[in-house]
C-alpha cells in the first residue's frame, strides 16, 4: 500500500516528500517507536520512516472533584508563578539592596497568589456547577503505522525480521 506525504496529502511540505509503503502496524505507539530505534540500531537510515497515527481521538480523563477550594488553590498557585515573574522583572529595575530584592519578589508572589485565588474562585462559581470536576486531556491513535519510503521497503522489511 502506498500512502502520499507531501502537499498533495495535507501535511506540510518538507525535503523528504516522497511515496511512502506501510511497513508495520502497532496498537500502541511504544511499540512502533521500538520498531523504528530497532531499525536505526541496525544502521537503516531512519530519516525515510515515518510513524502515522490513524483513528486519532480524545481521552479526557478525570482526577477528581473541582471544589471552591481547589478552584482558589489551583488559581494560587497559577497567581504566585506570576507573581514570581513580575517580581524579578521589577526587581532587574530596583536599586534596592538585597534584602528590599527579596522582600519585594515575596510581596509580588503574595499579591499574585492573592489575586489568582480571588479569579479561581470567580471562574469556577460562574460555572454554574457545569463542569465541577478536573480532568487532562490528550490524543490517543487507536493505531500507530510505521511508513517507508517505496524505495527503501524491502530493505527495511527484511531488517524488521530480526525484531520479531
Amino acid at each position: 500500500m502506498t500512502i502520499p506525504v507531501g502537499p498533495s496529502a495535507g501535511t506540510p511540505a518538507s525535503a523528504n516528500d516522497i511515496d511512502r509503503t506501510l511497513l508495520a502496524s502497532y496498537g500502541d505507539y511504544l511499540s512502533a517507536q521500538r520498531a523504528v530505534d530497532y531499525l536505526s540500531d541496525q544502521k537503516f537510515p531512519v530519516e525515510h520512516t515515518a510513524i502515522i497515527g490513524t483513528d486519532l481521538r480524545l481521552v479526557e480523563q478525570v482526577i477528581g472533584r473541582m471544589t471552591f477550594g481547589k478552584a482558589a488553590a489551583a488559581g494560587a498557585g497559577s497567581g504566585a508563578w506570576f507573581g514570581l515573574f513580575f517580581g524579578l522583572l521589577l526587581g532587574i529595575f530596583t536599586d534596592n539592596s538585597f534584602g528590599g530584592w527579596i522582600a519585594l519578589i515575596l510581596t509580588a508572589v503574595l499579591i499574585g497568589a492573592i489575586w489568582g485565588a480571588i479569579f479561581g474562585l470567580v471562574a469556577h462559581s460562574l460555572t454554574g456547577g457545569q463542569r465541577d470536576f478536573a480532568s487532562r486531556s490528550s490524543l490517543a491513535a487507536g493505531r500507530y503505522d510505521v511508513l517507508v519510503s517505496s524505495a527503501r521497503h524491502s530493505e527495511a522489511s527484511r531488517l524488521l525480521e530480526g525484531l520479531r
